[in-house]
């Protein structure tokens, strides 16, 4: 069964690149535009070897998860309250929507101008993307958990916290995790517009310069390298949800077995 999912998740890709790898030999691909995959592969594992590629990747990830933590465990905590406290949520859900309305990149310069313009004034900016996600899902899930449940609850003598901590956070918890892919693809997509924009180091960085030199071997590589680490983030928190919320992958299994 997985070495099935596997065959129908790589079927595609490969197919493309041995197309691709055939027309860009036969000259029907501008090497240009298009170089062959070999050659991209080859620059890839020169730039491995080199350890130009680890420490770029490395600048990439350092900036995300710096901006998640900072950004995402408020984030959390922040939707919770508003969903189980209506006067939290009168006070902050406006300041959060209109947040949400604004281009992060356009609180850049902003950033910069109280910040500077190192390290601290980009992590604050992925940091803002990842607390406005999380705020604004989680207060979701809170709203949306079953009144039965909270009914129940307050019958037993439950007060506000522990409804939190027991009801409102155990019922939330899946929506909470798709809000945790959701906020780390776009914080991945901004820490890669900043490097490109401002940033000495990392996937965006090579990237730019890749552009600005007309190396395009070293533009797929970047390209492919950012994918690559939103797949990876996307299946390391699935795998992480499927470890924490057995309940759902019990529920997951039944149903494909019927």
């Amino acid at each position: 069964m997985k070495y099935g999912k596997l065959f129908s998740a790589l079927s595609i890709p490969v197919a493309i690149l041995v197309v691709w790898q055939v027309l860009s030999r036969a000259g029907v691909l501008s090497p240009l535009l298009f170089p062959a995959p070999t050659e991209v592969l080859a620059t890839g594992l020169s730039m491995l070897s080199s350890g130009e590629l680890m420490r770029q990747v490395g600048a990439t990830l350092r900036r995300l998860l710096m901006g998640a933590l900072v950004g995402g465990v408020p984030g959390l905590a922040c939707g919770l309250l508003m969903g189980a406290f209506r006067p939290v949520r009168d006070h902050l859900k406006p300041i959060v929507s209109a947040l949400n309305s604004t281009p992060k990149m356009a609180l850049l310069p902003m950033l910069m101008l109280f910040a500077g313009v190192g390290e601290v004034s980009r992590v604050i900016a992925i940091a803002i993307t990842c607390f406005i996600v999380l705020a604004l899902h989680s207060l979701d899930a809170v709203l949306g958990v079953d009144p039965a449940h909270v009914e129940l609850a307050r019958n037993y003598g439950a007060g506000r916290f522990a409804m939190l901590r027991r009801v409102y956070l155990p019922a939330s918890l899946p929506t909470i995790f798709t809000a945790m892919r959701l906020a780390l693809g776009r914080a991945l997509v901004l820490t890669i517009s900043i490097e490109m924009l401002s940033a000495p180091d990392g996937i965006g960085s090579t990237l730019w310069i890749a552009w600005q030199t007309f190396s395009t071997d070293k533009l797929y590589v970047g390209v492919i390298v950012a994918a690559t680490l939103g797949a990876l983030c996307h299946s390391g928190l699935e795998w992480l949800e499927g470890h924490l919320i057995l309940w759902r992958g019990h529920a997951e299994t039944v149903q494909c077995r019927n």
